[in-house]
């Protein structure tokens, strides 16, 4: 056998090796009521593995570098750290009372929300130490992280309130009063404009961060819209919300908060998360146990996949 067959066979051993998956894109999901994670190949968008984590596991996210999955089990007070690669668990630490939703800061460091404390926590999910304890109001639920670092929103549930705090100082630089029980938040590139949901009351807020102050206030058009997520599109233009029991995502013109369309999707939808070329919506219907997938482009549903019991949080490594 010359040298050029053998070349050849060794490339295609090691394509099929088990580390071929090493190459692979993932969309991860965690399933509050399974206690796991469920891993769904971007391609295929077929589920490969499940990876069990502990009793009820919501936010997730990664590191910046890709290199970590961050999840947090909020009945075991910790956070779970992944190779979203081999799929092993590396380690976790202890993040404080219930960590239910983090970011992760650009320079590293997870931002949490403890509900049970009324307070928001950093760590170094490296070292598992904690750097910082900031107090917020009652219930504190999201977290969201400007693109820059500047800035980190917290959004208090019984409160009503979003909190901005600067970075890296950690400090509370305004207290914004929103619609009634604030979930989610989503920041522009430029950090200076955020968009949240308040759920009680059915609203997308657009809020100028740096003045502290409410451009505009829209309601989703679905007395039965009760809102978690938001995300932003690629180019910006639009924006897409979670409608919780409305059973559907609104997509809404960014600059103006108009409803252009309603996508329905599966029962109780709570997670969102865009592909990183903007392509693909995914959401989390949290009663269907399902993760539906979206083309941005026609912003209709291209595939249902069935995962685990009530799925929450959900994020797209492929990059």
């Amino acid at each position: 056998m010359n040298v050029n067959w053998i070349k050849l066979l060794t490339v295609i051993a090691i394509l099929l090796s088990p580390f071929a998956s090493y190459a692979k894109d993932r969309i991860f999901v965690t399933n509050e009521k399974s206690n796991n994670i469920s891993v769904i190949n971007a391609e295929t968008l077929v589920v490969e593995d499940t990876i069990e984590v502990g009793d009820r596991p919501r936010g997730i996210g990664l590191s910046p570098d890709s290199s970590e999955l961050y999840v947090a089990v909020s009945e075991e007070n910790k956070i779970v750290v992944i190779d979203p690669n081999s799929l092993k668990i590396l380690r976790d630490f202890e993040a404080g009372s219930d960590p239910e939703t983090f970011a992760v800061h650009p320079n590293g460091n997870i931002y949490i929300s403890n509900e049970d404390d009324a307070k928001a926590s950093v760590y170094d999910p490296r070292t598992g130490k904690e750097l910082a304890v900031i107090k917020v109001g009652l219930e504190p639920e999201g977290v969201a992280i400007s693109p820059d670092g500047r800035y980190v929103i917290v959004t208090s549930e019984s409160t009503n309130m979003l909190h901005v705090i600067k970075a890296p100082e950690n400090v509370i630089e305004s207290n914004i009063l929103i619609g009634s029980r604030p979930r989610a938040a989503v920041f522009t590139k430029s950090g200076d404009i955020a968009y949240a949901t308040a759920e009680i009351s059915g609203e997308v807020v657009k809020v100028d961060i740096p003045n502290a102050k409410i451009l505009k206030t829209a309601p989703l058009g679905d007395n039965k819209a009760k809102p978690k997520d938001v995300i932003l599109s690629k180019d910006e233009k639009t924006i897409y919300v979670a409608g919780g029991r409305a059973n559907k995502i609104i997509v809404m013109n960014s600059d103006t908060l108009e409803i252009l369309k309603g996508i329905p999707v599966g029962k109780r939808v709570w997670g969102l998360a865009m592909s990183s070329d903007g392509g693909r919506v995914f959401t989390t219907d949290g009663v269907s146990g399902t993760v539906s997938v979206i083309d941005t482009k026609s912003n209709e549903v291209i595939k249902t996949i069935e995962v685990g019991k009530f799925p929450w949080g959900v994020i797209v490594k492929d990059n």
